[in-house]
């Protein structure tokens, strides 16, 4: 029988429900049992892959193609567990769906209504897998009192009564800040919170408390007393120095024991924390420290590139070494002289994006890299900004560029400037056995190669020494490739094509070989990384910039 778990919010958004939720199945996964992670988003977007990055930062994508919510990257790396389509939810599909089955005369003429077709619709989705795991964690996104999100927490209301006694728990996660003028931790927002919470007929089970520093036991059986959950339920979720000190942070806590009793589980099995006791301990004993510069579009925003921030801390893990990330906006390249600022960091890494604001800076930052023998990582776009610049700087074509800049700049359908294109949109693929086609014009979302694609590595290439295998699998998010036709041109000038498509169609790695480290990827190795399995191109990417602090 499946447990579920539905984590709220209240009081104020980015709390940390995400991290909360990925925290709980980790500790639950350290008791021997086994969890799923699913995310509910109250949004009108059918998923957030047509979301700008300032927006909503990343998106997140599974491997069989899912554009998801940034949260399922916590579930990710907290639990190893690999998410799914069937693990993110927006209103705005459920509404599709609703409004789809209603077009195709499913419901016989009914009239539709958010109760009960919209909340059977949620219901539907959260039961889907019932049985699969011992634990579902069920994260309703915004905050309580938000009006997008109340079908959502009429459904779980429903489902839970729909259940048997004790196989649904609510767990909500409120703020209690500290007033400094008067010195003192204010309970009023939490209390005000479940207030909200309980007019909608839910009464929460455990409450998580985030705070600048611990709770006083006084606060605690304050919360107790006026939110009408036991004491052991009232848990202290402290600011941490590292999100990676969450498991075993709230463990001391008691999340888990309050989990556990709130089930009724008697005996419950005993924790194994190593697994985060050895990643806290390699993270606060670090043996030095190494300087990354990212040269990204939407560096303003953290979340922007959430999964690269946490994959280069990984590659820190596994070289018991602190990475200490420089975000610097592509733009700045395309006025002033990148040694400014790319002169005495260890290693460059350019992320993935859109559109043509900032390649050209991108590319200069390419050039740096490839110049100054600094070690380079290009992911997707900034493998494709890679090529261009070894194309135009190395294969002489110095109009080389993508058909994306040209789609960019073009006014009436005609456009300013035409380019080589090194790079170019992609029409056609195979994927599972099918034959799948784009247009430029077609609708966005979902319209990109998206999910796990198989690659073939070279033997005796660099890249294939780091994955000690020829043949991978890894996610892809891209509508742009780089042109198979340039790879004899451009392997002549020293830019190695070292990981393709199986067909030997599309190029998914390059890497320059009397580069101290000089690789580009097509595909997004960062949404794959874990605190305790660093993706192995990130590890040897900090490895190189180890090695290079030692020279600079």
């Amino acid at each position: 029988m499946t447990r579920y778990v539905f984590i709220t919010g209240g009081v104020v958004s980015s709390l940390g429900k995400g991290l909360a939720s990925a925290a709980l199945g980790a500790l639950l996964q350290s008791r021997g049992y086994t969890v799923r992670l699913r995310k509910l988003d109250p949004y009108l977007n059918v998923d957030p892959g047509t979301m700008s990055p300032f927006e909503h930062g990343e998106v997140y994508v599974t491997d069989d193609g899912a554009e998801t919510d940034l949260d399922l990257g916590h579930y990710e790396r907290f639990t190893g567990v690999a998410a799914r389509k069937s693990d993110s939810i927006s209103s705005g599909k459920i509404y599709s769906q609703v409004l789809e089955k209603e077009r195709r005369g499913k419901y016989l003429g009914e009239t539709i209504q958010v109760i009960p077709h919209v909340t059977n619709e949620i219901k539907d989705f959260i039961a889907c897998g019932d049985g699969e795991v011992d634990f579902m964690l069920c994260e309703i996104g915004g905050t309580v009192g938000d009006i997008e999100g109340l079908p959502f927490f009429e459904a779980i209301r429903q489902f839970s009564q729909e259940r048997q006694p004790r196989q649904c728990i609510f767990l909500h996660l409120t703020l209690v800040p500290f007033i400094e003028s008067c010195n003192e931790l204010k309970t009023k927002p939490t209390q005000h919170s479940v207030k909200e919470l309980r007019s909608i007929g839910i009464s929460p089970d455990i409450l998580v408390c985030r705070s600048q520093g611990p709770l006083p036991e006084k606060v605690r059986e304050k919360i107790s007393l006026f939110c009408n959950v036991s004491p052991g339920a009232v848990v202290s979720a402290p600011d941490l120095s590292s999100i990676y000190e969450a498991p075993v942070a709230y463990h001391e806590e008691g999340l888990d024991g309050a989990v556990i009793d709130a089930f009724g589980i008697d005996p419950a099995p005993r924790p194994d924390l190593s697994r985060w006791n050895d990643v806290t301990e390699r993270m606060n004993n670090a043996e030095g420290s190494v300087r990354v510069a990212v040269v990204g579009k939407y560096t303003e925003l953290g979340d922007a590139y959430k999964s690269i921030d946490e994959a280069l801390s990984h590659g820190g893990i596994a070289n018991r070494v602190k990475v200490s990330a420089k975000w610097i906006q592509a733009e700045i390249f395309e006025s002033e002289d990148p040694s400014l600022h790319l002169e005495g960091v260890h290693a460059i890494l350019i992320p993935g994006g859109f559109g043509v604001r900032g390649s050209e800076g991108k590319i200069c930052a390419a050039k740096f890299a490839r110049h100054k023998l600094v070690p380079f990582f290009g992911i997707c776009f900034g493998m494709q900004m890679a090529v261009i610049e070894a194309a135009r700087n190395l294969a002489g074509l110095d109009d080389a560029g993508s058909e994306e800049f040209d789609h960019d700049r073009s006014e009436g359908g005609e456009a300013r400037k035409s380019f080589s294109r090194v790079v170019f949109h992609l029409k056609q693929w195979e994927q599972d056995g099918e034959t799948q086609s784009r247009k430029p014009d077609d609708l966005k979302g979902g319209t990109m190669r998206l999910g796990a694609y198989s690659a073939s590595l070279s033997h005796g290439s660099r890249v294939a020494d780091i994955y000690r295998a020829t043949e991978i699998s890894e996610r892809h998010r891209h509508r742009y490739e780089v042109d198979v036709k340039y790879k004899a041109l451009l392997e002549k000038h020293g830019l190695s094509f070292s990981g393709m498509s199986p067909d030997g169609k599309l190029p998914e790695i390059v890497e320059i070989s009397n580069h101290p480290w000089f690789i580009g990827v097509q595909f997004h190795p960062e949404l794959k990384s874990r605190p305790f399995e660093p993706h192995p191109l990130f590890a040897d990417f900090i490895r190189a910039a180890k090695e290079q602090s030692r020279l600079v």
